[in-house]
């Protein structure tokens, strides 16, 4: 190696930690985003891990991985392709040989790499790198394996023990790599095993070993730094997507003056709501894991009745099962959120992975004429502030919603400013102590939004039943009157739709003058901003219309999409947005992009596409 090693400054980098599903990758790659967020880098996390609750060890179908993109300047995408591959097996390093930039950097174990290893990842040679063609990679290679068991032999744990423990001596090198000081790492160790702190030592140990190993052999050529960005001032932590909407329920039940409540059922990838929230008892919140899906949401309609601010949260499959007791709280007119967290389809379909192709769903997929509020958030922390609208819509419109969040914001993480929640809007639930008249029954509306009012079971003089029958409009009384059925559809729509006067205007951003406006919901945000930047940066003229309010849409939302020359539609379906925009708007004909790979969009087949279009 080298005699001494160069230092060169990037603006951003991708970096992939991938190895067995035992290997520690998700903690591996969640310390180093941390000590990037500390540094002051903006960061942009993808876990990717399978569906097997473990595989055999070597093999293809048990590799996991963890991708980070961390930049000195605003970063949308985790990245297309990792500049940086840790691979801690054969295995790794073959699955992930599509996601290498030309000339990366490959670290790995070469314990792993043995002729035993090879055979489990179905290599037929000797030499891995030339049989994937890997010729112009610099590989930095070490007995990590030989080295950990040897520098914890002093802590006297059994091999396996050692073993676990070799995630960290890889990190410890691309900490060295990336010139990232290891005192938060090693204090982030020791939070994590507060209560061993042998192991958390023993990581601490093997932790500086790796940062040593790669300092004392020069072990790359150059060691990279990327500068802090400019942040808005605050206090910042690292976030995914679950953790941020459950923190935007608590701010809206705290702004409604509420209890939170949460009945749910675990499921991939939706189940650390319902544990990051059951750890709130210090905040009020209460939740039910219940014995399964349709439990959980008929405990959570059973909590909206009696005054809380209620929630469910669930994945594709669950939402098809919760569609009945959805459609209950949409003849009762309670408020209640719906946190579906999509995931690759259909039936059980890829439980691991990312899609869009709940959309349908959770606008049609219940009986009879059931209308009702559909947000999607964007990104790990906009999951926070879709979260919060969802809670102000629910309370203040007497309504279910359902918020979409996808496997991809949900598992991901971003640095995120923790709000001042005084600078956020008030929620008024619209309580039966505010009607004006004398004759108050329980479907009594606001004459200009046509909300019912809502009474708690207690408040005195306020006596009433609900259900799932049909009610008199006036009375509220059980009526199968045909005219009065019609009357209480188009009421419920109505309602519905009136809301378009209390959420933003659809925004766009770009050109005013586009010769192409990208339209996009929930988690591909990202790769569609990402995208549009490039193609400016080429000198062309697009714009980015990206929907969090999907029913009821923007009031807007027809003047933009009629204002270009041409529109395309990008999402990971088949085209459901697309099919339900054109049912709203007249002649609207717009260009679809489609993917359903269970994986994020790559900006690179964007740009390509796009440009494609323009020069239709």
């Amino acid at each position: 190696m080298t005699e001494k090693t160069k230092v060169k400054t990037l603006e951003k980098v991708v970096i992939r930690f991938s190895g067995d599903s035992g290997d520690g990758m998700q903690l591996t790659g969640t310390i180093f985003s941390n000590l990037s967020a500390i540094f002051g880098n903006d960061i942009s996390t993808f876990p990717d891990y399978p569906a097997e609750v473990r595989a055999p060890q070597g093999t293809l179908s048990g590799v996991s991985g963890f991708q980070v993109h961390l930049g000195s300047r605003k970063i949308f995408t985790p990245g297309d392709k990792a500049d940086v591959l840790v691979a801690m097996n054969p295995a790794a390093l073959k699955v992930n040989v599509k996601n290498l930039q030309p000339n990366a950097i490959v670290i790995i174990d070469t314990d792993s790499f043995q002729k035993r290893d090879l055979a489990k990842a179905l290599f037929t040679t000797d030499d891995p790198f030339d049989e994937l063609g890997l010729r112009n990679v610099q590989v930095i290679s070490a007995p990590i394996s030989t080295m950990v068991k040897d520098g914890l032999a002093e802590f006297e744990l059994d091999n396996k023990s050692a073993l676990r423990c070799k995630n960290m001596f890889a990190l410890g090198l691309v900490c060295w790599l990336f010139s990232r000081p290891l005192e938060s790492a090693m204090h982030l160790l020791q939070t994590k095993f507060a209560k061993k702190p042998a192991i958390a030592r023993a990581n601490i140990k093997a932790l500086t070993d790796g940062y040593n190993y790669g300092h004392n052999i020069h072990a790359s050529v150059s060691t990279y730094r990327i500068e802090p960005t400019t942040f808005e001032p605050g206090y910042y932590i690292d976030v995914n997507g679950n953790n941020a909407t459950s923190y935007g329920l608590i701010a809206a039940a705290e702004k409604a003056g509420l209890t939170l409540f949460l009945g749910s059922y675990p499921i991939t990838p939706a189940t650390d709501i319902l544990q990051e929230l059951a750890k709130r008892k210090d905040l009020g919140v209460i939740t039910v894991q219940a014995e399964d899906e349709i439990a959980g949401i008929c405990t959570s309609i059973g909590a909206s009745f009696a005054g809380c601010l209620a929630a469910t949260s669930t994945s594709g499959p669950g939402l098809s099962l919760k569609s009945e007791a959805i459609d209950l709280a949409v003849i009762s007119e309670l408020p209640l959120v719906v946190i579906d967290v999509q995931r690759g389809g259909p039936s059980t379909g890829l439980p691991t992975k990312s899609e869009q192709t709940d959309l349908l769903q959770a606008l049609y997929g219940r009986n009879g004429e059931s209308p009702l509020v559909v947000i999607a958030a964007s990104t790990p922390t906009d999951c926070f502030e879709a979260a919060f609208w969802a809670g102000k819509l629910a309370v203040e419109h007497m309504t279910p919603v359902i918020l979409l969040t996808d496997a991809f914001i949900a598992n991901g993480s971003s640095a995120w400013r923790i709000p001042d929640l005084e600078k956020y809007p008030s929620i008024t639930p619209h309580y039966a102590t505010s009607y004006k008249g004398d004759d108050w029954k329980a479907y009594r509306r606001d004459p200009e939004t046509l909300v019912r009012y809502w009474a708690i079971p207690g408040m005195e003089g306020y006596t009433h039943r609900i259900g799932g029958l049909e009610k008199d409009y006036v009375s509220g009384g059980i009526s199968t009157e045909p005219l009065n059925h019609q009357k209480m559809i188009y009421t419920r729509k109505a309602k519905i739709d009136k809301i378009a006067d209390f959420i933003p205007d659809l925004k766009v951003q770009g050109d005013e003058d586009a010769d192409l406006l990208i339209v996009g919901w929930g988690g591909t945000y990202g790769h569609l901003h990402e995208a549009m930047e490039i193609l400016h940066e080429q000198g062309k003229k697009v714009a980015l219309a990206h929907f969090k309010f999907i029913n009821p849409l923007p009031r807007n939302t027809e003047e933009i999409l009629k204002k270009y020359k041409k529109v395309v539609v990008a999402e990971q379906n088949t085209g459901q947005f697309v099919t339900y925009l054109r049912g709203k708007i007249d002649n609207f004909t717009p260009y679809k992009f489609n993917r359903i790979k269970g994986q994020p969009f790559i900006v690179a087949r964007l740009v390509e596409e796009f440009t494609k279009i323009l020069e239709a």
